[in-house]
This record gives structure tokens, C-alpha cells and sequence, in this order.
């Protein structure tokens, strides 16, 4: 007779779930000793709750499913609580358990009890349950399943009691095929159309499954037969780009720099998007992105199907035989000299493979990297779409694992690279196939471009200093090796160059330390603030322009 986690198991095996990203502790040694009466299930250990996450993240991205993750108590979950919050903002799909003390022992207050339900909530607000009964245990696996997996995506969480583990008389449970969701409604998708034939001006913003090569076929023929703007969300949780697909250009992060994109359009269409606000409010500045004057309209929601929805969309429009414009296959000259971030960016233009997957958690530093690899071969891009960083390095884990043939490149800043270093023991431990550049300017270079655009007044030492993380120094090349990453350290393009061509050849995980200046440092960040204020009196056509200098 099989006991709760050998029932838990085989239902999630049945269902599709291959891979559990797990940290466990005490609670959950059942569900660990059920792993090997699962042939099915890959178990990747992390030896940080984040990691772990963070990995099923990546890999849900990738994978077009969800993977589970194991975490132990309350304290467990709060150590990988950011990376969920990525998640639920980018709509992923994560199936999140969560062991507890048995359901007797959690009157006695013990010290690692605590409100587990509470806080998932602020990462799982769709689905939280308890299971309380080892017989109904299979049952809310499959209910935290299909709220997972359903549009839209979402993390949900199954908190999973030591006694209904352990408990015996469990009976797996059969998951119900996933429900098909519906396309736009056709009067909806007539009002759209209306207002892309107007002769207006249009720009579609496009997210989640719209930014796939589907979506993007079908948006880029509406705006080859309309000459309406196709735009992305600034974060987008998966984008295919490269050589051969339609263009699409991303909504900027800088409030003033957004607002310039958006300030040219008359008609904004949402497509599985939502309208866009400023990450942060800031003095005196709007938060709302979309100028006044611009009507918002929704053609597909999150819970509809957003390519079904641009494909009538197309129909109505008569848009079938129109050729979208394509990006042209192009790649910048191998850089050389002192190594820069915008060197590193470029090498990485020039010499990435067909296929790859780019991870962005590059903050400032990857401020060239768009257009460096717009013309490059076909790729899948990931992006921190949450904005809680930490999430590079455990998505390439997970994304290696989802598509283990396929290259990933990991361009990290080094501050983020800190939340989560420990990803690079998982690398090594299931050799995979990653490469690490990590970008090391000695500095969170974005908070102190925050600290000027704040308008925060007598910024003294005491207060840069929180914002240096130069002293000591940290040696990246150093730490990988010390968990069994093969690394080197450079500071100039040629070696980088080399670097970059090795760990592509030699499979498994590789780190580049790229020693590196600030992208945004000196003047160019003391003239950054008078720059983005300017904007408002500038003529448009100037002040476009000048968007495209800083944030092309």
C-alpha cells in the first residue's frame, strides 16, 4: 500500500511533471525517499532555496510546463520567495511544495513552525492549499496542477504535512487533459481592426506567448498591412528573436525614456500584456506610462489564447498574404582592446550559436546587448521579469535542463550574481551545459543611476558606499572553480573572445569573469538625470532620437 509521497509521485510523473528542484529538510524526507521509486523524475538539488526557484523557473520558460520544486517549512520558502515572485509576474507555470510539520505537531509551536499559507500568498495568490489527509493528497496535486498550468501561468503552492508523507492508503490520481484556451471574441477583434485600419497611429505590445515565433508571424503581418508598431513588454518572459523573424522592439525601462516610445501613438493594443507603468515612483513623475490622449484597447487577456486571437486578427484584416518584415541576418565585428561591457555585449553578437538561450540578468551592463544580438541566429531570450534579481544564474539551470541541446549564456551583473552564486554548484554537479559571464564592475551600477534620478540631496560617502561593492574585491573566476566551474578571469577583448570561443566548444558549465568599467559611471551618470528631464521639452522627433542613443 503506497504512502502519501509514493502516491504523490507517481501523479506527478503521470501528469508530465519530469524534474523537482529541491532543498529539503526534515519534513520532507519521504517525498525524498519517494524519488527513487520514480524512475520518471529528475531530482536536481540546489543548496539554496532561491536556486531551486529560480531553477524552476528557467525551466517551466523553456519547457512549456511546469516543474516542481521541494522546500522545507516556512523559512525554506521565504529564502526562495524571490525568484516565485519573478515567477508570478511572469506568468510561469511552478508547481511549489512546501513540507510542514505533521498536522499533530503544529499546535506545539515548534521553532520552525510558521504561517506557510500566509506567506505564499504573496507569490501563489491563485492557488494555496494544505493537504490535510493522506487520502486526498493525490487530489490537490492534481488541483495545484491545473491551476498551474492553465492561462495564465502561475505558481501554485501545495503545502504538503510530515503525517500525510508518511501516511499509508494513498491511491494516485489521473490529471485532466489541460483546458484549451479560447481565442478573443470576434467583436472585440473587430473593434481592434477598426482601429488599425483608422490610419492612426498603432503600436501592438506584445507578451507572454504573443512574443513565441507564432505570434510574432501573425503580429508581424498585421503590421505590414497596417504600418502599426510592434512593441514588447519591457521584461518579457521568453522572446524569440534573431535572424529570420519579425522585429520587435522593447518598451524601455527609464520612465522618461518610455514615455518618449509611447508618446507617439494614438491607439495602444494590449496582446496578452498588460498597460505599462514606471517600475518605481519618482517625484513629480507620472507612474502611469501611456500618454493622455492614447486610447488602450485588449485584444487577447492573459487567460485567452494569444496567437489564436492575432490569427483572426490577421483574417479580419486580410493580412494572410502579407510578408512581415524581417530582421536581416547580421553580427557585430569581433571586438578588441580593454574589455568594456558593450565589448562583451558584441562579442557575444559575434560569436553566439544558433539556438541558444540568453539569459539577461545583466542590469546596466547589457544596455548594448539588444542590438548586438538582433541580427544574430535564431535564439530564446529570458529576461528578470519580476525585477527581484538573483534570478540569472538558477534560470540557466533550469533552462539547461529543459533543453539540454541546446546552448545557454548567462550574462549576469556581479552584484545579482551574489543573490545566488551557489547556482554554480548545480551547474557542476549536473554538468550542464551553461556559460556564465558574469559582468564585474564593482559596483550595483543601476542603484546608483537610481540614486541621481530620485533626486536623493547631499549624497555623501557614507551613502556610496553602500552601493560599492568593490572593496574587497570579488574574484568570480575563483568562486566557480571553488564549486567545480571551469573559469577564467579576463579584461581584455581578446581574451574574452578566446574565453567565450573554449566554453562554447567544450560542453558544460564554463564562467567568464569580465573585469569590466561601469557602463553608466562618471559623467555619463551625472549627465544622465539633466538628460532624462530634458526629454519633455525636446521636439519629439529630437527627443526619439536621443532614446534610441541610450537605450537602443
Amino acid at each position: 500500500m503506497a504512502n502519501g509521497a509514493q502516491a504523490l509521485m507517481k501523479t506527478l510523473a503521470d501528469a508530465g511533471v519530469e524534474v523537482c528542484f529541491s532543498n529539503p529538510g526534515t519534513s520532507e524526507m519521504h517525498f525524498v525517499a519517494a524519488l527513487d521509486s520514480e524512475p520518471r523524475m529528475r531530482a536536481v538539488l540546489a543548496l539554496f532555496e532561491g536556486v531551486a526557484t529560480g531553477a524552476a523557473d528557467g525551466y517551466a520558460r523553456m519547457a512549456g510546463k511546469p516543474a516542481a520544486t521541494l522546500l522545507h517549512l516556512g523559512c525554506g520558502l521565504g529564502n526562495g520567495l524571490a525568484n516565485l515572485h519573478n515567477a508570478r509576474k511572469g506568468r510561469v507555470p511552478v508547481l511549489n511544495i512546501v513540507g510542514d510539520h505533521a498536522t499533530y505537531h503544529m499546535p506545539l509551536d515548534a521553532q520552525l513552525q510558521s504561517d506557510i499559507e500566509t506567506v505564499a500568498r504573496n507569490v501563489s495568490p491563485g492557488f494555496v492549499r494544505t493537504s490535510m489527509r493522506t487520502e486526498d493528497l493525490s487530489r490537490d496535486a492534481v488541483d495545484a496542477l491545473v491551476a498551474a498550468r492553465g492561462l495564465p501561468g502561475q505558481v501554485a503552492t501545495l503545502i504538503l504535512p510530515a503525517d500525510v508523507s508518511w501516511g499509508e492508503g494513498a491511491t494516485p490520481c489521473a490529471p485532466p487533459p489541460p483546458a484549451m484556451p479560447t481565442a478573443a471574441d470576434a467583436a472585440v477583434v473587430e473593434d481592434v481592426a477598426g482601429v488599425l485600419r483608422s490610419g492612426a497611429k498603432v503600436a501592438l505590445l506584445l507578451g507572454g506567448h504573443a512574443l513565441r515565433e507564432a505570434g510574432l508571424e501573425a503580429a508581424g503581418r498585421i503590421a505590414a498591412r497596417t504600418g502599426a508598431k510592434l512593441l514588447a513588454e519591457v521584461f518579457p518572459t521568453r522572446l524569440e528573436r534573431g535572424a529570420g523573424l519579425p522585429p520587435v522592439e522593447r518598451v524601455a525601462y527609464l520612465a522618461e525614456l518610455a514615455g518618449v516610445q509611447l508618446g507617439q501613438f494614438e491607439h495602444l493594443v494590449l496582446v496578452d500584456a498588460k498597460t505599462p507603468v514606471s517600475f518605481f515612483a519618482y517625484p513629480g513623475k507620472a507612474s502611469e506610462l501611456v500618454p493622455p490622449g492614447c486610447r488602450v484597447h485588449t485584444l487577447s487577456r492573459h487567460d485567452q489564447d494569444a496567437v489564436a486571437s492575432l490569427g483572426a486578427l490577421v483574417a479580419a484584416l486580410g493580412a494572410g498574404d502579407a510578408e512581415p518584415v524581417r530582421q536581416p541576418a547580421s553580427r557585430p565585428p569581433r571586438p578588441r582592446g580593454k574589455l568594456t561591457a558593450a565589448k562583451v555585449c558584441k562579442a557575444v553578437g559575434h560569436l553566439l550559436p544558433d539556438r541558444a538561450i540568453v539569459v539577461d540578468e545583466a542590469i546596466t551592463s547589457g544596455l548594448m546587448l539588444g542590438m548586438m544580438t538582433a541580427g544574430a541566429p535564431r535564439h530564446d531570450l529570458i529576461t528578470l521579469t519580476g525585477g527581484a534579481i538573483g534570478q540569472g544564474l538558477p534560470s540557466a539551470v533550469g533552462a539547461a535542463i529543459a533543453c539540454p541541446d541546446r546552448k545557454v549564456v548567462a550574462l549576469i551583473g556581479d552584484g545579482t550574481a551574489m543573490y545566488t552564486i551557489q547556482a554554480l554548484w548545480t551547474m557542476a554537479r549536473e554538468n550542464l551545459d551553461v556559460t556564465a559571464i558574469v559582468f564585474n564592475n564593482a559596483s550595483y551600477s543601476v542603484l546608483n543611476v537610481e540614486l541621481e534620478r530620485v533626486g536623493a540631496e547631499r549624497i555623501g560617502p557614507k551613502a556610496r558606499s553602500q552601493l560599492d561593492i568593490g572593496g574587497p574585491g570579488l574574484d568570480f573566476a575563483r568562486l566557480a572553480q571553488g564549486m567545480g566551474v571551469h573559469a577564467v578571469r579576463t579584461d581584455t577583448a581578446e581574451a574574452f573572445c578566446h574565453a567565450f570561443e573554449y566554453a562554447l566548444d567544450a560542453p558544460g558549465p564554463h564562467l567568464i569573469d569580465a573585469v569590466v568599467p561601469e557602463s553608466l559611471g562618471g559623467a555619463k551618470r551625472r549627465i544622465l538625470p539633466w538628460l532624462l528631464r530634458s526629454l519633455p521639452s525636446l521636439p519629439p522627433g529630437l527627443a526619439l532620437a536621443l532614446k534610441r542613443k541610450l537605450a537602443p
